[in-house]
């Protein structure tokens, strides 16, 4: 669907469920950042992110509420950038935010971009940002950046549903029915947020995981189910598998051009002692046997088809938005004690040209959780890998084991955080 001048639009099938089981405890948002190599020009980053929404117009929308499900409708207010003062993936208040569902932040040398998962996932959100990135370096750097040197880049305009479009009405998921082990230990006071950076070295890393001949999406999952198992799992006498949640971009197996949501998940479930899994060896064997089994079309659409039925339940579908968000809060209490922890990976973040050489590193956060309390996610630029921990627990065992593991396999690992809670590194 080519792009146009609308007044309203629906949610695809997963931003549906956001919006109605979101609030300050779930606020559903997820950060990406990039530390540029000089501090940031707040006049120059609002002009650019306006020029951004100009091409991405379908990202200059407002939420509203119908009587059956929220809609998004066209929003004529200015977007609003700010000095960053609040902990990373806070819940977005529409009202202070002149109604936009993502929020643009800086400090220093870097750039943040808040974005409220009813919007779009993290696939398609990043395109959003990399665009907000190209068009502040052209303002920023017009000598180098000039119209000639400009380098064309293809903005997709799609809101397909590819959830509606590819699900198969007939598939049955697989899911296991067993609750997840959750993670111990005492919350950090006040709201607050650890966000820790492991600033990875892509070609040590590359090397270690050709050993196990294990993708590094499937290495860094063994290493944080061995992680969480050494530091939290045995210290509580752990019964319950440990369930690492993996989001999976399914524009990659199924025929899709839409910025809205497309994203399924797999589901890595460890049953530490049924499989004695007691060594980092005995872990990625499991892992990439599960990997393999799980990551498929034809498990992957199992997944999303029940997803998808569920919101098209006739039932569902005529229950009053009001009553919805009762139901479906009390719902997510349960489901989400069904994962113990969730590690998404979106991969290399390809910056074109000359653009690349006024980047230092890109991140991902993810919003930690009452129940979930430790997400993970990780981005690579350049020779940098970034995987980063974000935490509501006074504890970082979990964090700084994997930390360890790391360098005791001769991976250099640079520690960077938000100061919450003390470093990790043994270093001086």
């Amino acid at each position: 669907m080519k792009e146009k001048n609308f007044y309203w639009r629906k949610l695809d099938n997963s931003a549906k469920i956001f919006p109605i089981s979101t609030g300050k405890r779930y606020s559903t948002v997820f950060r990406l950042s990039v530390l540029l190599k000089e501090k940031v020009e707040p006049n120059i980053l609002q002009e650019a992110l306006v020029q951004t929404l100009q091409k991405y117009k379908l990202f200059k929308v407002r939420m509203k509420s119908g009587f059956f499900w929220n809609y998004f409708e066209h929003n004529t207010k200015t977007p609003i950038i700010e000095e960053e003062k609040e902990y990373p993936c806070k819940y977005i208040n529409p009202k202070t935010n002149n109604d936009y569902l993502f929020k643009v932040t800086y400090f220093d040398k870097k750039i943040n971009i808040d974005i409220f998962h009813s919007l779009t996932d993290g696939n398609s959100g990043t395109m959003f940002f990399k665009e907000i990135i190209y068009t502040y370096l052209e303002l920023l750097h017009p000598e180098v950046f000039s119209d000639m040197n400009r380098r064309v880049r293809k903005i997709e305009h799609d809101t397909e549903d590819s959830y509606i479009k590819n699900y198969d009405k007939k598939a049955k998921s697989n899911a296991s029915g067993k609750k997840a082990y959750v993670l111990k230990g005492e919350k950090i006071k006040l709201g607050a947020i650890s966000a820790i950076h492991q600033i990875i070295d892509l070609d040590d890393l590359k090397k270690e995981c050709k050993k196990y001949d294990a993708t590094i999406t499937q290495y860094l999952t063994a290493v944080l189910i061995f992680s969480i198992y050494e530091e939290n799992y045995k210290k509580s006498n752990g019964k319950k598998p440990i369930k690492v949640c993996i989001p999976v971009n399914l524009k990659k197996y199924f025929q899709s051009k839409t910025i809205t949501n497309f994203f399924s998940y797999i589901t890595i479930e460890a049953q530490m002692k049924k499989d004695n899994l007691d060594t980092f060896e005995k872990i990625i064997e499991f892992v990439k046997k599960d990997f393999k089994e799980k990551l498929t079309q034809e498990e992957l659409i199992k997944t999303m088809s029940t997803n998808v039925k569920i919101g098209n339940n006739p039932f569902i579908r005529i229950i009053p938005l009001t009553l919805k968000k009762t139901i479906v809060r009390l719902s997510y209490i349960e489901i989400r004690k069904y994962t113990t922890i969730t590690f998404s990976n979106i991969g290399r973040m390809g910056i074109i040209g000359d653009y690349k050489n006024y980047i230092e590193y890109f991140l991902m956060l993810i919003a930690p959780e009452p129940v979930e309390k430790i997400k993970c996610s990780s981005c690579t630029f350049e020779n940098k890998l970034t995987f980063t921990f974000t935490s509501i627990l006074q504890n970082n065992d979990i964090e700084k084991k994997f930390y360890e593991f790391l360098k005791q396999r001769n991976i250099k690992v640079q520690i960077e955080s938000n100061g919450v809670l003390d470093d990790i590194s043994t270093e001086n």
